[in-house]
Protein backbone atom coordinates (compact mmCIF):
# COMPACT_ATOMS: atom_id res chain seq x y z
CA UNK A 1 0.00 0.00 0.00
CA UNK A 2 1.07 3.66 -0.04
CA UNK A 3 4.43 4.12 1.74
CA UNK A 4 3.90 7.78 2.50
CA UNK A 5 0.83 9.94 1.96
CA UNK A 6 1.69 13.57 1.33
CA UNK A 7 -0.78 16.43 1.05
CA UNK A 8 -1.36 19.97 2.22
CA UNK A 9 -3.86 20.41 5.02
CA UNK A 10 -4.89 24.05 5.27
CA UNK A 11 -1.45 25.74 5.15
CA UNK A 12 0.76 22.86 6.34
CA UNK A 13 2.34 20.02 4.41
CA UNK A 14 1.47 16.63 5.90
CA UNK A 15 3.51 13.46 5.42
CA UNK A 16 2.12 10.35 7.06
CA UNK A 17 2.45 6.57 6.84
CA UNK A 18 -0.98 5.97 8.40
CA UNK A 19 -3.14 3.27 6.77
CA UNK A 20 -4.52 4.83 3.56
CA UNK A 21 -8.07 3.67 4.36
CA UNK A 22 -8.14 5.90 7.46
CA UNK A 23 -10.83 8.49 6.86
CA UNK A 24 -9.84 12.13 6.58
CA UNK A 25 -12.41 12.83 9.31
CA UNK A 26 -10.56 10.63 11.78
CA UNK A 27 -7.16 11.94 10.73
CA UNK A 28 -8.25 15.55 11.17
CA UNK A 29 -9.82 14.99 14.56
CA UNK A 30 -7.57 12.35 16.13
CA UNK A 31 -4.15 13.04 14.62
CA UNK A 32 -4.15 16.75 13.74
CA UNK A 33 -6.66 17.64 16.50
CA UNK A 34 -8.63 19.82 14.09
CA UNK A 35 -11.95 19.19 15.77
CA UNK A 36 -13.99 21.83 13.95
CA UNK A 37 -14.87 19.11 11.44
CA UNK A 38 -17.70 17.20 13.13
CA UNK A 39 -18.65 13.55 13.14
CA UNK A 40 -22.38 13.17 12.63
CA UNK A 41 -24.02 10.35 10.70
CA UNK A 42 -20.78 8.89 9.30
CA UNK A 43 -22.75 7.94 6.19
CA UNK A 44 -22.43 11.10 4.09
CA UNK A 45 -25.96 12.28 4.88
CA UNK A 46 -25.65 15.18 7.34
CA UNK A 47 -22.76 17.29 6.02
CA UNK A 48 -21.26 18.11 9.43
CA UNK A 49 -17.94 16.58 8.34
CA UNK A 50 -17.67 18.44 5.02
CA UNK A 51 -14.23 19.58 3.90
CA UNK A 52 -12.90 21.16 0.70
CA UNK A 53 -10.46 19.20 -1.46
CA UNK A 54 -8.34 20.96 -4.07
CA UNK A 55 -6.74 19.09 -6.95
CA UNK A 56 -4.51 20.29 -9.78
CA UNK A 57 -5.89 19.73 -13.26
CA UNK A 58 -3.13 20.86 -15.58
CA UNK A 59 -2.21 24.27 -14.23
CA UNK A 60 -5.64 24.90 -12.74
CA UNK A 61 -6.49 24.16 -9.12
CA UNK A 62 -10.06 22.90 -8.76
CA UNK A 63 -11.84 22.62 -5.43
CA UNK A 64 -14.85 20.54 -4.43
CA UNK A 65 -16.74 19.74 -1.25
CA UNK A 66 -16.45 16.20 0.08
CA UNK A 67 -17.78 14.25 3.08
CA UNK A 68 -14.62 13.57 5.08
CA UNK A 69 -16.31 10.65 6.87
CA UNK A 70 -16.25 8.74 3.56
CA UNK A 71 -12.97 10.14 2.25
CA UNK A 72 -9.94 7.82 2.68
CA UNK A 73 -6.71 9.64 3.32
CA UNK A 74 -5.09 7.67 0.53
CA UNK A 75 -7.28 9.59 -1.91
CA UNK A 76 -5.88 13.00 -0.92
CA UNK A 77 -2.27 12.17 -1.81
CA UNK A 78 -0.93 15.24 -3.63
CA UNK A 79 -4.00 17.37 -2.92
CA UNK A 80 -5.08 20.29 -0.75
CA UNK A 81 -7.48 19.56 2.11
CA UNK A 82 -9.24 22.52 3.71
CA UNK A 83 -11.00 22.07 7.04
CA UNK A 84 -13.02 24.78 8.76
CA UNK A 85 -9.85 25.91 10.57
CA UNK A 86 -8.26 26.59 7.19
CA UNK A 87 -10.80 29.34 6.51
CA UNK A 88 -9.80 31.38 9.54
CA UNK A 89 -9.10 35.02 8.71
CA UNK A 90 -8.74 38.05 10.94
CA UNK A 91 -12.15 38.35 12.57
CA UNK A 92 -15.14 36.69 10.90
CA UNK A 93 -15.20 36.08 7.16
CA UNK A 94 -18.15 37.57 5.24
CA UNK A 95 -19.79 34.13 5.12
CA UNK A 96 -19.33 33.57 8.85
CA UNK A 97 -20.62 37.05 9.64
CA UNK A 98 -23.71 36.52 7.49
CA UNK A 99 -24.46 33.26 9.29
CA UNK A 100 -24.19 34.97 12.67
CA UNK A 101 -26.17 38.10 11.85
CA UNK A 102 -28.93 36.25 9.98
CA UNK A 103 -29.40 33.79 12.84
CA UNK A 104 -28.16 30.86 10.80
CA UNK A 105 -26.49 29.07 13.69
CA UNK A 106 -27.92 27.79 16.95
CA UNK A 107 -26.33 24.71 18.53
CA UNK A 108 -23.46 25.14 16.03
CA UNK A 109 -22.80 21.48 15.35
CA UNK A 110 -23.68 21.68 11.66
CA UNK A 111 -22.32 25.19 11.15
CA UNK A 112 -18.79 24.22 9.99
CA UNK A 113 -20.27 22.16 7.15
CA UNK A 114 -22.46 25.03 5.99
CA UNK A 115 -19.56 27.51 6.15
CA UNK A 116 -17.29 25.14 4.25
CA UNK A 117 -19.91 24.47 1.54
CA UNK A 118 -20.84 28.11 1.02
CA UNK A 119 -17.19 29.21 1.00
CA UNK A 120 -16.46 26.52 -1.59
CA UNK A 121 -19.21 27.94 -3.80
CA UNK A 122 -17.39 31.28 -4.00
CA UNK A 123 -14.07 29.50 -4.44
CA UNK A 124 -15.40 27.54 -7.43
CA UNK A 125 -17.29 30.28 -9.28
CA UNK A 126 -16.52 33.67 -10.79
CA UNK A 127 -20.12 34.83 -11.06
CA UNK A 128 -22.39 34.50 -8.06
CA UNK A 129 -26.09 33.73 -8.01
CA UNK A 130 -28.27 33.39 -4.90
CA UNK A 131 -30.12 30.27 -6.08
CA UNK A 132 -26.86 28.55 -6.98
CA UNK A 133 -25.33 29.52 -3.63
CA UNK A 134 -28.26 27.93 -1.82
CA UNK A 135 -27.94 24.82 -3.99
CA UNK A 136 -24.27 24.56 -2.96
CA UNK A 137 -25.49 23.79 0.58
CA UNK A 138 -26.99 20.55 -0.75
CA UNK A 139 -26.12 17.70 1.61
CA UNK A 140 -25.90 19.83 4.77
CA UNK A 141 -28.63 19.35 7.38
CA UNK A 142 -29.50 21.65 10.28
CA UNK A 143 -31.94 20.38 12.88
CA UNK A 144 -32.29 23.72 14.71
CA UNK A 145 -32.96 26.59 12.35
CA UNK A 146 -35.29 25.17 9.71
CA UNK A 147 -32.75 26.39 7.10
CA UNK A 148 -34.52 29.68 6.32
CA UNK A 149 -31.96 31.76 8.20
CA UNK A 150 -29.14 29.84 6.52
CA UNK A 151 -30.63 30.61 3.11
CA UNK A 152 -30.75 34.29 4.07
CA UNK A 153 -27.06 34.07 4.98
CA UNK A 154 -26.29 32.58 1.57
CA UNK A 155 -28.19 35.36 -0.22
CA UNK A 156 -26.47 38.02 1.90
CA UNK A 157 -23.06 36.50 1.12
CA UNK A 158 -23.78 36.61 -2.61
CA UNK A 159 -24.78 40.26 -2.35
CA UNK A 160 -21.56 41.04 -0.50
CA UNK A 161 -19.20 39.34 -2.95
CA UNK A 162 -21.02 40.76 -5.96
CA UNK A 163 -20.25 44.18 -4.51
CA UNK A 164 -16.52 43.44 -4.26
CA UNK A 165 -15.71 44.21 -7.87
CA UNK A 166 -12.08 43.61 -8.81
CA UNK A 167 -11.15 42.03 -5.49
CA UNK A 168 -9.80 38.56 -5.02
CA UNK A 169 -11.38 36.25 -2.45
CA UNK A 170 -8.33 36.86 -0.27
CA UNK A 171 -8.63 40.66 -0.44
CA UNK A 172 -12.43 40.39 -0.01
CA UNK A 173 -11.86 38.60 3.29
CA UNK A 174 -13.10 35.09 2.49
CA UNK A 175 -9.79 33.26 2.33
CA UNK A 176 -6.53 33.53 4.25
CA UNK A 177 -3.51 34.63 2.22
CA UNK A 178 -1.85 31.19 2.06
CA UNK A 179 -4.40 30.12 -0.58
CA UNK A 180 -2.46 32.15 -3.15
CA UNK A 181 0.58 29.90 -2.80
CA UNK A 182 -1.20 26.54 -2.89
CA UNK A 183 -0.99 25.85 -6.67
CA UNK A 184 2.79 26.13 -6.74
CA UNK A 185 3.15 24.22 -3.49
CA UNK A 186 1.05 21.38 -4.89
CA UNK A 187 3.15 21.22 -8.06
CA UNK A 188 6.28 20.85 -5.93
CA UNK A 189 4.62 18.26 -3.73
CA UNK A 190 3.38 16.17 -6.67
CA UNK A 191 6.87 16.22 -8.20
CA UNK A 192 8.25 14.92 -4.91
CA UNK A 193 5.63 12.16 -4.72
CA UNK A 194 6.44 10.99 -8.26
CA UNK A 195 10.17 11.13 -7.59
CA UNK A 196 9.83 9.01 -4.47
CA UNK A 197 7.67 6.48 -6.34
CA UNK A 198 5.13 6.20 -3.54
CA UNK A 199 1.61 5.11 -4.28
CA UNK A 200 1.94 1.80 -6.06
CA UNK A 201 0.77 -1.71 -5.11
CA UNK A 202 -2.34 -3.31 -3.67
CA UNK A 203 -4.84 -5.98 -4.55
CA UNK A 204 -7.86 -6.74 -2.44
CA UNK A 205 -9.78 -3.46 -2.72
CA UNK A 206 -9.49 -1.05 -5.66
CA UNK A 207 -11.42 2.03 -4.63
CA UNK A 208 -12.55 5.07 -6.56
CA UNK A 209 -15.00 7.19 -4.57
CA UNK A 210 -15.87 4.67 -1.88
CA UNK A 211 -19.06 6.51 -0.95
CA UNK A 212 -20.89 3.24 -0.39
CA UNK A 213 -17.96 1.01 0.54
CA UNK A 214 -16.98 3.25 3.46
CA UNK A 215 -20.50 2.99 4.83
CA UNK A 216 -20.83 -0.77 4.51
CA UNK A 217 -17.31 -2.21 4.72
CA UNK A 218 -15.08 0.35 6.42
CA UNK A 219 -13.59 -2.11 8.90
CA UNK A 220 -12.86 -4.71 6.19
CA UNK A 221 -11.12 -2.07 4.07
CA UNK A 222 -9.07 -0.82 7.02
CA UNK A 223 -7.75 -4.35 7.62
CA UNK A 224 -6.84 -4.90 3.97
CA UNK A 225 -4.38 -3.79 1.34
CA UNK A 226 -6.07 -1.17 -0.79
CA UNK A 227 -5.42 0.74 -3.97
CA UNK A 228 -7.01 4.12 -4.62
CA UNK A 229 -7.91 4.96 -8.17
CA UNK A 230 -7.37 8.69 -8.07
CA UNK A 231 -8.72 11.13 -10.60
CA UNK A 232 -5.35 12.68 -11.52
CA UNK A 233 -5.45 11.65 -15.18
CA UNK A 234 -3.83 13.04 -18.26
CA UNK A 235 -6.58 11.69 -20.50
CA UNK A 236 -10.00 13.27 -20.66
CA UNK A 237 -12.52 11.42 -18.54
CA UNK A 238 -15.27 11.84 -21.14
CA UNK A 239 -14.46 11.95 -24.84
CA UNK A 240 -15.73 11.05 -28.29
CA UNK A 241 -14.08 8.21 -30.20
CA UNK A 242 -15.61 7.67 -33.62
CA UNK A 243 -19.35 7.27 -33.05
CA UNK A 244 -18.90 6.29 -29.40
CA UNK A 245 -18.83 8.32 -26.21
CA UNK A 246 -16.15 6.94 -23.88
CA UNK A 247 -16.35 7.58 -20.12
CA UNK A 248 -13.62 6.57 -17.69
CA UNK A 249 -14.87 4.49 -14.78
CA UNK A 250 -13.24 7.00 -12.40
CA UNK A 251 -15.49 9.82 -13.67
CA UNK A 252 -17.68 11.12 -10.87
CA UNK A 253 -21.37 11.98 -11.05
CA UNK A 254 -20.32 15.65 -11.04
CA UNK A 255 -17.88 15.06 -13.92
CA UNK A 256 -20.63 13.47 -16.00
CA UNK A 257 -23.38 15.99 -15.25
CA UNK A 258 -21.04 18.93 -16.01
CA UNK A 259 -19.54 17.39 -19.15
CA UNK A 260 -20.04 19.52 -22.25
CA UNK A 261 -20.37 16.35 -24.33
CA UNK A 262 -23.06 14.90 -22.08
CA UNK A 263 -24.99 18.17 -21.93
CA UNK A 264 -25.03 18.44 -25.72
CA UNK A 265 -26.58 15.00 -26.15
CA UNK A 266 -28.68 14.99 -22.95
CA UNK A 267 -29.88 18.57 -22.31
CA UNK A 268 -31.73 17.52 -19.13
CA UNK A 269 -28.81 15.66 -17.58
CA UNK A 270 -28.22 18.21 -14.81
CA UNK A 271 -31.85 17.92 -13.79
CA UNK A 272 -31.62 14.12 -13.82
CA UNK A 273 -28.31 13.88 -11.98
CA UNK A 274 -29.31 16.41 -9.32
CA UNK A 275 -31.50 13.58 -8.02
CA UNK A 276 -28.42 11.39 -7.49
CA UNK A 277 -27.31 11.88 -3.87
CA UNK A 278 -26.03 15.18 -2.49
CA UNK A 279 -23.40 17.49 -3.98
CA UNK A 280 -20.52 16.17 -1.82
CA UNK A 281 -21.51 12.60 -2.69
CA UNK A 282 -21.75 13.44 -6.40
CA UNK A 283 -18.29 14.96 -6.15
CA UNK A 284 -16.85 11.58 -5.08
CA UNK A 285 -19.15 8.81 -6.32
CA UNK A 286 -17.74 7.23 -9.47
CA UNK A 287 -19.37 5.61 -12.47
CA UNK A 288 -17.41 2.39 -12.01
CA UNK A 289 -18.29 2.16 -8.33
CA UNK A 290 -21.99 2.69 -9.00
CA UNK A 291 -21.97 -0.09 -11.58
CA UNK A 292 -19.94 -2.60 -9.56
CA UNK A 293 -21.97 -1.94 -6.43
CA UNK A 294 -24.82 -3.60 -8.34
CA UNK A 295 -27.63 -1.94 -6.43
CA UNK A 296 -30.96 -2.75 -8.10
CA UNK A 297 -31.92 0.93 -7.75
CA UNK A 298 -28.62 2.54 -8.79
CA UNK A 299 -29.47 5.72 -10.68
CA UNK A 300 -26.37 5.96 -12.88
CA UNK A 301 -26.56 2.29 -13.80
CA UNK A 302 -30.22 2.78 -14.70
CA UNK A 303 -29.32 5.74 -16.93
CA UNK A 304 -26.57 3.92 -18.84
CA UNK A 305 -28.50 0.66 -19.19
CA UNK A 306 -30.98 2.54 -21.38
CA UNK A 307 -28.11 3.60 -23.63
CA UNK A 308 -27.19 -0.07 -24.21
CA UNK A 309 -23.74 0.76 -22.83
CA UNK A 310 -20.66 -1.42 -23.06
CA UNK A 311 -18.12 -2.03 -20.28
CA UNK A 312 -14.37 -2.42 -20.74
CA UNK A 313 -12.94 -4.70 -18.06
CA UNK A 314 -9.23 -5.16 -17.33
CA UNK A 315 -7.07 -7.18 -14.96
CA UNK A 316 -6.26 -4.84 -12.07
CA UNK A 317 -3.16 -6.75 -11.01
CA UNK A 318 -1.74 -6.63 -14.52
CA UNK A 319 -2.38 -2.91 -14.68
CA UNK A 320 -0.41 -2.33 -11.48
CA UNK A 321 2.49 -4.58 -12.43
CA UNK A 322 2.75 -3.44 -16.05
CA UNK A 323 2.40 0.27 -15.21
CA UNK A 324 0.04 0.52 -18.19
CA UNK A 325 -3.44 -0.59 -19.12
CA UNK A 326 -3.66 -4.22 -20.27
CA UNK A 327 -6.06 -5.27 -23.01
CA UNK A 328 -9.72 -5.04 -22.03
CA UNK A 329 -12.55 -7.49 -22.54
CA UNK A 330 -15.92 -6.06 -23.46
CA UNK A 331 -19.24 -6.82 -21.79
CA UNK A 332 -22.59 -5.20 -22.45
CA UNK A 333 -23.85 -3.56 -19.27
CA UNK A 334 -27.16 -5.43 -19.60
CA UNK A 335 -25.23 -8.75 -19.46
CA UNK A 336 -22.97 -7.72 -16.55
CA UNK A 337 -25.46 -8.61 -13.80
CA UNK A 338 -25.86 -12.36 -13.33
CA UNK A 339 -27.92 -12.25 -10.12
CA UNK A 340 -28.24 -10.28 -6.92
CA UNK A 341 -24.79 -8.72 -6.32
CA UNK A 342 -23.34 -11.30 -8.73
CA UNK A 343 -21.31 -9.92 -11.63
CA UNK A 344 -19.57 -11.08 -14.78
CA UNK A 345 -16.30 -9.97 -13.20
CA UNK A 346 -13.41 -11.75 -11.47
CA UNK A 347 -12.25 -10.35 -8.09
CA UNK A 348 -9.03 -8.99 -9.59
CA UNK A 349 -10.79 -7.31 -12.51
CA UNK A 350 -11.81 -3.66 -12.63
CA UNK A 351 -13.94 -1.63 -15.01
CA UNK A 352 -11.76 0.83 -16.91
CA UNK A 353 -14.32 2.50 -19.19
CA UNK A 354 -17.91 2.59 -20.34
CA UNK A 355 -19.03 3.48 -23.85
CA UNK A 356 -22.30 4.07 -25.67
CA UNK A 357 -23.24 5.02 -29.19
CA UNK A 358 -23.68 8.74 -29.69
CA UNK A 359 -27.42 9.47 -30.04
CA UNK A 360 -28.64 10.35 -33.53
CA UNK A 361 -30.65 13.42 -34.45
CA UNK A 362 -33.81 11.32 -34.18
CA UNK A 363 -33.01 10.11 -30.66
CA UNK A 364 -34.93 10.88 -27.50
CA UNK A 365 -34.04 10.14 -23.87
CA UNK A 366 -36.00 10.18 -20.63
CA UNK A 367 -35.10 9.39 -17.00
CA UNK A 368 -37.76 9.10 -14.30
CA UNK A 369 -37.40 8.44 -10.58
CA UNK A 370 -39.87 8.16 -7.72
CA UNK A 371 -38.65 8.30 -4.13
CA UNK A 372 -40.15 9.31 -0.82
CA UNK A 373 -38.24 12.59 -0.99
CA UNK A 374 -37.47 14.31 -4.26
CA UNK A 375 -33.84 14.90 -3.31
CA UNK A 376 -31.30 13.07 -1.13
CA UNK A 377 -33.15 9.79 -1.34
CA UNK A 378 -32.85 6.45 -3.08
CA UNK A 379 -35.46 5.39 -5.58
CA UNK A 380 -38.51 3.31 -4.90
CA UNK A 381 -38.56 2.74 -8.66
CA UNK A 382 -36.55 4.40 -11.42
CA UNK A 383 -36.62 3.95 -15.18
CA UNK A 384 -34.86 5.25 -18.27
CA UNK A 385 -35.67 5.05 -21.96
CA UNK A 386 -33.70 5.87 -25.10
CA UNK A 387 -35.60 5.72 -28.35
CA UNK A 388 -35.01 6.53 -32.00
CA UNK A 389 -37.85 7.08 -34.44
CA UNK A 390 -38.48 7.65 -38.11
CA UNK A 391 -41.93 8.82 -39.21
CA UNK A 392 -43.28 7.89 -35.77
CA UNK A 393 -41.95 4.33 -36.13
CA UNK A 394 -39.58 3.11 -33.42
CA UNK A 395 -36.30 2.12 -35.08
CA UNK A 396 -34.28 1.56 -31.88
CA UNK A 397 -35.28 1.42 -28.22
CA UNK A 398 -33.78 0.47 -24.85
CA UNK A 399 -35.64 0.56 -21.54
CA UNK A 400 -34.34 0.04 -17.99
CA UNK A 401 -36.09 -0.40 -14.66
CA UNK A 402 -34.76 -0.22 -11.10
CA UNK A 403 -36.27 -1.37 -7.82
CA UNK A 404 -38.33 -4.09 -9.46
CA UNK A 405 -35.86 -7.00 -9.61
CA UNK A 406 -32.76 -8.31 -7.79
CA UNK A 407 -30.56 -6.58 -10.38
CA UNK A 408 -30.59 -3.33 -12.35
CA UNK A 409 -32.97 -4.52 -15.03
CA UNK A 410 -32.83 -4.14 -18.79
CA UNK A 411 -36.33 -4.72 -20.19
CA UNK A 412 -35.37 -6.75 -23.26
CA UNK A 413 -38.83 -8.20 -24.03
CA UNK A 414 -40.41 -4.77 -23.79
CA UNK A 415 -37.85 -3.27 -26.16
CA UNK A 416 -38.16 -6.14 -28.62
CA UNK A 417 -41.94 -5.73 -28.69
CA UNK A 418 -41.76 -1.98 -29.36
CA UNK A 419 -39.09 -2.21 -32.05
CA UNK A 420 -40.43 -1.30 -35.51
CA UNK A 421 -43.85 -0.44 -34.05
CA UNK A 422 -45.76 2.80 -34.56
CA UNK A 423 -45.97 5.04 -31.53
CA UNK A 424 -49.60 4.50 -30.62
CA UNK A 425 -51.47 4.48 -27.33
CA UNK A 426 -52.58 0.85 -27.64
CA UNK A 427 -49.02 -0.26 -28.47
CA UNK A 428 -47.67 1.54 -25.41
CA UNK A 429 -50.33 -0.03 -23.18
CA UNK A 430 -49.36 -3.48 -24.45
CA UNK A 431 -45.68 -2.70 -23.90
CA UNK A 432 -46.43 -1.85 -20.27
CA UNK A 433 -48.18 -5.20 -19.86
CA UNK A 434 -45.06 -6.93 -21.18
CA UNK A 435 -42.80 -4.85 -18.92
CA UNK A 436 -44.79 -5.89 -15.85
CA UNK A 437 -44.34 -9.53 -16.87
CA UNK A 438 -40.53 -9.04 -16.90
CA UNK A 439 -40.18 -7.75 -13.35
CA UNK A 440 -40.15 -9.46 -9.96
CA UNK A 441 -40.45 -6.79 -7.25
CA UNK A 442 -40.60 -7.55 -3.55
CA UNK A 443 -42.34 -5.73 -0.72
CA UNK A 444 -39.83 -3.79 1.36
CA UNK A 445 -39.37 -0.44 3.11
CA UNK A 446 -39.75 1.39 -0.21
CA UNK A 447 -43.13 -0.05 -1.10
CA UNK A 448 -45.28 -3.08 -1.77
CA UNK A 449 -45.17 -5.27 -4.84
CA UNK A 450 -48.37 -3.66 -6.16
CA UNK A 451 -47.04 -0.16 -5.50
CA UNK A 452 -43.81 -0.84 -7.43
CA UNK A 453 -45.65 -2.38 -10.35
CA UNK A 454 -47.94 0.64 -10.48
CA UNK A 455 -44.95 2.99 -10.34
CA UNK A 456 -43.19 1.29 -13.25
CA UNK A 457 -46.39 1.38 -15.26
CA UNK A 458 -46.70 5.11 -14.68
CA UNK A 459 -43.03 5.79 -15.37
CA UNK A 460 -43.16 4.07 -18.76
CA UNK A 461 -46.27 6.10 -19.56
CA UNK A 462 -44.35 9.20 -18.41
CA UNK A 463 -41.50 8.49 -20.84
CA UNK A 464 -43.82 8.48 -23.83
CA UNK A 465 -45.96 11.38 -22.61
CA UNK A 466 -42.89 13.54 -22.13
CA UNK A 467 -41.14 12.58 -25.36
CA UNK A 468 -44.16 12.44 -27.69
CA UNK A 469 -46.82 14.79 -26.27
CA UNK A 470 -48.50 15.34 -29.63
CA UNK A 471 -49.06 11.63 -30.20
CA UNK A 472 -49.56 10.01 -26.80
CA UNK A 473 -52.66 10.81 -24.74
CA UNK A 474 -52.83 9.77 -21.12
CA UNK A 475 -56.61 9.33 -21.18
CA UNK A 476 -56.26 6.72 -23.90
CA UNK A 477 -53.41 4.91 -22.13
CA UNK A 478 -55.42 4.22 -18.99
Amino acid sequence: MLKTISFICNDKEINTDIHPATTVLDFLRKTLFLTGTKEGCREGDCGACTVIVGELSGNELKYKTVNSCLLPIGSVNGKHVVSIEGLNVKGLSPVQLAMVEEGGTQCGFCTPGFIISLSAYFLNNKKYNADEAIESLDGNICRCTGHTAIKRAAVRSVEYFNSQKGKTLVSAGLLPSFFSDIPERLKTLITKIHTNGDGEIINKYQIGGGTDLFVQKWEDIYKSDVNFINSNELDEKIKISGNECMINASATVTDIMNSEIMNIHFPDIKKYFSLFGSLPIRNRATLGGNIVNASPIADMTNFFLALNSKLYIIDGNSMLSMKKSPSAREVLLKDFYLGYKTLDKKPEEIISQLSFRIPSANSYFSFEKVSRRTYLDIASVNSSMSIETENDIITDIHVSAGGVAPIPLYLSKTGNFLLNKNIENKIISEAVRIALSEISPITDARGSVLYKKTLLRQLIFAHFLKLFPLIVKYEELV
